[in-house]
This record gives structure tokens, sequence and C-alpha cells, in this order.
């Protein structure tokens, strides 16, 4: 079962390090922007952590308490090897020295093979805030001399999901086929009722109805059912063609 920790990273436990982990402006982005990715790689048996920057609260139908169960929820839906809240302010996010060496810290302790960000284009300040204070601690985390907790290290990529509020003809590096996960990602997505159920009109298209258009979107491109799109700025290395749909 995974809860949601919001100790700081010095007074986390020593795990097992993620191959994956994902970092979300608010609890709610990772499950819209990868929720499908994220169920498919930990059925492969990969660890998967989500790092959510701040509460998302204030909202107009949650509350602190409501935000935390919705979250306890959808992370074992998911089936997340780990889950955290950094307790940054939802609204106010920025990119600080103190946040960024807090979010490097972060990134020492679990040790993440991969890192997944926000796309770096979007209308929403915590979420532009966000990506770039994910870049910048993602270089920190690597520094010596320093009182920071953990060894140094330097998480190995950091690629971007699409969780934003503009409405953009972008075009992905890849796509992910979710066909078999698209459940689980819509479940994870329902368990935040407070965002986007209660209070909604729940005659169709209903916003859930979008999600699944949007996903079938992808998936249509790439000749599936359903897909999540992602973005990176440093150029893939692939050892054959062989996953290549």
């Amino acid at each position: 079962m995974t809860t949601v920790i919001t100790v700081p990273p010095k007074d986390l436990p020593v795990t097992e390090p993620l191959d994956m982990l994902v970092v979300a402006p608010h609890p709610d982005d990772a499950e819209l922007g990868m929720g499908g990715t994220i169920a498919k790689m930990l059925s492969l048996g990969w660890r998967v952590g989500v790092l959510d920057l701040t509460s998302g609260e204030p909202t107009p139908h949650g509350s602190e308490s409501l935000r935390r169960t919705e979250t306890d929820r959808a992370s074992n839906i998911l089936g997340l090897s780990w889950r955290g809240n950094a307790g940054l302010p939802n609204r106010k996010l920025q990119h600080t020295l103190e946040s960024r060496e807090l979010i490097a810290s972060y990134f020492r302790v679990l040790r993440p093979r991969w890192l997944f960000a926000p796309y770096w284009q979007d209308a929403h300040p915590d979420h532009l805030a966000a990506t770039e204070l994910i870049e910048a601690a993602r270089f920190w985390s690597k520094l010596s001399k320093t009182d920071m907790p953990g060894e140094r290290f330097h998480p190995g990529r950091v690629f971007y999901y699409y969780c934003i509020h503009l409405r953009l003809a972008v075009a992905p590096n890849w796509i992910v086929d979710i066909s078999d996960f698209w459940d689980i990602k819509r479940a994870s997505i329902e368990a935040y009722q407070s965002q986007f159920i209660a209070g909604r009109d729940p005659q169709p298209p209903t916003l859930m109805d979008e999600f699944r258009v949007e996903a079938a979107n992808w998936g249509r491109l790439i000749h599936r059912k359903y897909g999540e799109p992602f973005a990176t700025k440093e150029p893939l290395a692939l050892e054959s063609l062989a996953g290549i749909l």
C-alpha cells in the first residue's frame, strides 16, 4: 500500500533506487500526463515514484485532507513504489535556491535513473516553475562538498510529459502505447473526485470523456487504441530498432 510521505529528504528511509521519478507540480498531474505509462512500467517490474511539489490546494471543491485521501487512492490504483510531497506552496511555486536544494536532496536520496517533468510550454505558472526547478535540481544533485543529504547523484535522463493548459498542436518525440492500461489511468484520475467530477456538468461529453478522446487521438497516431506523448531535449539512444512500433 502506497501512502504519501511528507517528511524532508534527510529523514527518508534508505530504499532501493527508483527507475523513474515523475515530478508533478500538483497531485493529479502525474496521473493526467502519464498515468498509463506509469502503470505499464510498474507491470514490467520497474520501480516508479511520484514526487508532488505542492498540495494542489486551495481548489473550489477540495481541501488539504481530501486531496491527501484522493492522492493515496490514486497511488494505490497505480501501484506506485513510492510517493512523496515536497510541501512547496501551491499557486506560488517558484524556482528559488532553497527549493532547488530541497528537490535536489530528494534526487540524491531516491536516486532515480530517469526523471519526468512537465512539458516546458504552459499557461500555468506553477508548471513552468516546476520544470525549471527540476532541471536545475537535477544538476545540483551531483554537487560535492554540500550539506545536502545522500551521496552526489545525477539522474541519467529528464523527459517531459504533457499535462498542459494551452491548446497546442504539439509534436511529441515519441508516444507510448497504453491501450492495455487506459482503464487504470482512468481510475487513477477519477480518484480525484474533487478535481474532475464534483461540481462539473455530468452530461456528456464530460471531462473524463475528453481525457479518453485525447488518449485515443495519441493512440491513433501510432495505430493503437490509446497513447501518451512525451518529449525530450536530448537525443535518445537505441540499442536496436526492435522496440519501435
